[in-house]
């Protein structure tokens, strides 16, 4: 674990299927008052899970600078951008949602409790997360297995996904100059 008040480079994985391309800009907008974004992947449209009548998601993700613990960044900082946004939880974990903010990767930590898992699980099980992470990361090691992620993931699975370039390259513009 990193010592209290150290700089830990973390990945945060960001998804919207209600007016994404507004509540994406917008939660980009409060995390960049809250911390120093240093990346931002492209972004990739992706089906539902489960739910064939909701709208696409857009999935990408955001490497920021933070110095709190992951529990902090996690339950003081992203749960209330979601719920300011208008996310509303309840049992339907593949509800439609106007904001998912998720950490997927802190620094080199590896934790597994009820309410916290890093790295995300879903890393090597979606696609467009791993994408995400490459584009920032090409050559990124997967904490905990000293493996490298492109050789984790199904590489025709990456083949597949739809960027959302323009956007993707406004919200660079716009947060990262």
């Amino acid at each position: 674990m990193p010592d209290p008040g150290e700089a830990v480079s973390v990945y945060v994985a960001v998804g919207s299927n209600i007016e994404p391309e507004r509540h994406i800009t917008e939660a980009v907008r409060m995390l960049s008052e809250i911390m120093p974004l240093t990346g931002i992947s492209t972004f990739y449209i992706t089906r539902p899970i489960d739910r064939p009548e909701q709208a696409d998601y857009w999935n990408g993700m955001l490497r920021v600078t933070w110095t709190q613990t992951a529990r902090a960044l996690k339950y003081d900082v992203l749960r209330p951008i979601e719920a300011a946004l208008g996310r509303v939880r309840g049992p339907d974990k593949y509800a439609a949602r106007t904001m998912d903010l998720d950490v997927a990767i802190f620094g080199e930590m590896v934790v597994d409790e009820p309410d916290l898992t890093i790295p995300d699980p879903d890393l090597l099980q979606r696609p467009f997360l791993a994408a995400a992470l490459l584009d920032l990361e090409p050559d990124f090691v997967v904490p905990g297995t000293g493996a490298a992620l492109k050789d984790l993931v199904n590489t025709d699975a990456l083949h597949g996904l739809k960027p959302v370039k323009a956007f993707s390259e406004l919200l660079k513009e716009r947060f990262l100059s």
